[in-house]
């Protein structure tokens, strides 16, 4: 083979569609999932009931801040065991079901599958390599402000969505596997999106969920939305607080924090539309399934493991438990 033949083949295999699955049809699933889709990717949709139902009769809608779209048909599965095996998995689930779902995906994995959690905490691809074969599995997190607000109908309230993603500690991704994350990164980034390879996925996890989760607790136990919470001295305050508690907590599990990563967090909390909130805030003050145990319960959890006072959180934990107690 010349070497011209050699780079056009090369060329083709980089440009050529992914094959995706897409498990869990909500904000940050269906996101992703439209995007790639309408760029022309093979994605596949996991999801049941309504949800299902939805995307085979209407398809699916995403409401934008980059652009409405609405794809009319798409590839819906109710079980990942119709889909195949697939170069990438994007575990979308709530972080409360990533170790229920896990056994399901199985057959999803072939020799290239890189499998992407996108969860709001800090415990997803362990779970899922527990069960997955581990070399499938890399870390995974995204930034977006999405929600599903209807079977099917996404709406994408603000942030041009972020994945971040990478080997998890330790791992060294296969060649095929490591083509796989070349090939995503170049897709998400063509499909308007941006893709970041950090050079630590593991503080990047906890950068996000350093983020994420104080506001969600804050906001749901003083049923606010974030611009109130903010700007009353004794609610940012008390925000403040449940920062430094996740710092400590973070630093106990090994964590090497940027200098700056309170104070980045704060301008970004400061950037946030008033009017906005986060998903498990939305989630408790609706009594809807959350993920409540997935982020302050992992607080608790994790400050307990390893010997860290978390006074805020214990209140915080408290408070909100009730709510994200189902009823019997």
């Amino acid at each position: 083979m010349t070497q011209q033949k050699q780079d056009t083949t090369a060329t083709t295999a980089a440009s050529a569609p992914l094959r995706v699955a897409v498990v869990g049809v909500g904000g940050v699933g269906g996101v992703f999932g439209a995007r790639l889709a309408q760029a022309g990717h093979d994605v596949h949709f996991v999801a049941r009931g309504a949800t299902a139902e939805a995307l085979r009769t209407r398809g699916l809608h995403l409401d934008s801040v980059d652009g409405d779209l609405h794809l009319p048909q798409v590839a819906v599965h109710e079980s990942a065991a119709s889909v195949g095996p697939v170069d990438v998995v994007f575990v979308a689930v709530k972080a409360t079901q990533v170790a229920g779902i896990a056994p399901t995906l199985t057959s999803l994995i072939g020799d290239a599958t890189i499998v992407v959690p996108l969860q709001n905490g800090v415990e997803a691809a362990t779970l899922l390599a527990d069960v997955l074969p581990p070399p499938s599995v890399i870390d995974g997190l995204c930034r977006v402000m999405a929600m599903q607000t209807a079977p099917g109908h996404i709406r994408h309230t603000a942030v041009t969505p972020v994945l971040e993603l990478g080997p998890r500690a330790g791992q060294t991704l296969e060649p095929a596997r490591a083509a796989t994350l070349d090939k995503l990164v170049a897709a998400v980034k063509a499909a308007g999106m941006h893709p970041i390879v950090p050079p630590d996925m593991a503080v990047a996890i906890w950068e996000k969920f350093l983020f994420i989760e104080p506001l969600g607790a804050v906001c749901a136990a003083a049923h606010e939305a974030i611009g109130p919470v903010r700007e009353t001295p004794a609610t940012r305050a008390l925000l403040d607080q449940a920062l430094e508690e996740v710092l400590a907590v973070g630093r106990a599990m090994g964590v090497t924090w940027p200098e700056r990563a309170k104070a980045d967090v704060w301008a970004r909390y400061d950037a946030l539309p008033a009017d906005g909130s986060t998903s498990m805030a939305r989630d408790l003050m609706g009594r809807r399934p959350s993920e409540f145990d997935a982020q302050t319960g992992a607080v608790i959890r994790l400050a307990r493991r390893h010997a860290v006072p978390v006074p805020v959180h214990d209140v915080l934990y408290a408070v909100l438990l009730p709510a994200a107690t189902p009823a019997t």
